[in-house]
């Protein structure tokens, strides 16, 4: 036997091992299995045994895993009462946005500051939105928790998982700093609205990530007590109460395009981090003729999205999404990706329709103000683990994002040309 075979001999029977002895939080009993939401807790596990062993390739993807990490120790923490001013109608502890595609018609003066009436340029962002509330600080957040917590599990250093914590805490539980567990005041509009169902999606892109960190953060990591993870629980079910049972809620949840699929994938994910499996698993199967027949047509185009002027941004920004929310269906016994609509509609279609453009063997032939290939990266990559032979066959040829492709440290899909709205 070579020393190649007699070593994946070896990991293989740490990790059966390891799946048959009581968790410990201890490094002497190896990784425990995260409870994450999104992510594979068991595949995490599997990596995090391989990187202990001296898996080469991971051991270069975890370089670009912990110099993220290694940013954000710097930095933070960030807290909603730190805008300056309350949200209109609100308080402080508010979550406070502005809506990113709208811009003022008239030039400001002492009688009109904000420039009222404003207008909408769908795909263009006005700049301003990024000043005076908390957009940008809770993605942040988001970001931030999710590679410390990452980084603290697979390397073990405790500056990891005390900087994840402490900005958890920050924003989510301290009395003085914490936010409300409602999005009253998202994508608010000046003159117009203090606050909009659509504001929604400032979190249902993105908090996943979240839950996801806390899960890891649970097995047992430095600077997350028993009490974080009570807390952290309570403010989960009662945002999770407010987006079931909230008129913002029922009104996004209505949605026939990406927020209506990032609503859905936001409300399976609480459901099932607070232990309403029920209700995660309703949500999962409701998507298949609720998200997947109307907003996904029989050649796999998303139509909804094409006729955005960022269409490929939209187009991957869903399918972010719908992974998302089928990686959450193997939690609770739900293949959505085996699912077909009645007009051949699938998730594997959706991905596929998307290779020419990704691989860089055909242009994009729909509207897009700013192209960027390695948006498909991760989406791909999951249609790939899912048994797509057309993804996997095209993994070779996808673009790299900056920052380099984390796939295989945490494979669940970003959007990885982020923008707001």
């Amino acid at each position: 036997m070579s020393a190649r075979s007699r070593l994946g001999v070896v990991v293989a029977a740490v990790i059966a091992l390891a799946a048959t002895v009581v968790p410990s939080a201890t490094a002497h009993a190896g990784p425990r299995v995260p409870r994450t939401a999104v992510l594979d807790g068991a595949a995490l596990q599997r990596t995090k045994i391989r990187l202990d062993h001296g898996d080469p390739q991971l051991a270069r993807t975890l370089k670009d895993l912990t110099a993220r990490a290694d940013d954000w120790l710097g930095q933070g923490p960030w807290t909603v009462v730190d805008k300056p001013k309350p949200a209109p109608g609100g308080d402080v502890h508010d979550y406070l946005s502005q809506a990113p595609y709208w811009w003022p018609s008239q030039p400001r003066t002492a009688e009109n500051p904000w420039g009222c009436p404003y207008v909408q340029r769908d795909g263009q962002r006005n700049p301003e939105v990024d000043t005076g509330t908390d957009r940008q600080d809770v993605e942040k957040v988001f970001d931030s928790t999710y590679d410390l917590a990452l980084a603290w599990y697979y390397t073990g250093d405790k500056r990891y998982s005390e900087k994840a914590g402490q900005v958890l805490r920050t924003w989510f539980l301290a009395p003085d700093s914490r936010m409300n567990p409602n999005l009253d005041h998202g994508q608010f509009i000046p003159c117009k609205y203090d606050g909009r169902a659509i504001g929604i999606i400032d979190f249902s892109q993105s908090y996943t990530s979240v839950l996801d960190a806390i899960a890891i953060l649970d097995t047992g990591a430095p600077g997350w007590s028993e009490g974080d993870r009570g807390a952290m629980r309570a403010w989960n079910t009662a945002f999770r109460d407010w987006l079931a049972d909230s008129a913002f809620g029922k009104e996004e949840g209505a949605a026939q395009n990406n927020h209506g699929t990032f609503y859905d994938m936001q409300l399976a994910a609480l459901a099932y981090a607070t232990g309403d499996r029920d209700l995660a698993r309703r949500t999962v199967l409701d998507a298949r003729a609720r998200r997947i027949d109307p907003q996904i047509a029989g050649d796999g185009s998303q139509p909804q999205e094409l006729a955005r002027t960022r269409s490929w941004h939209y187009s991957t920004f869903d399918l972010v999404a719908y992974t998302r929310l089928a990686a959450i269906g193997r939690h609770v016994g739900v293949n959505l990706w085996s699912y077909r609509g009645p007009d051949g509609q699938s998730l594997f279609k959706a991905v596929d329709y998307l290779l020419p453009a990704a691989t860089g063997a055909e242009p994009w032939e729909h509207p897009e103000l700013e192209f960027h290939r390695f948006a498909a990266s991760d989406v791909v990559h999951a249609a790939a683990d899912a048994g797509d032979r057309a993804a996997r066959a095209a993994l070779p040829r996808l673009e790299a994002p900056p920052g380099g492709d984390l796939w295989a440290l945490r494979p669940a899909a970003e959007q990885l040309d982020s923008i707001a709205g």
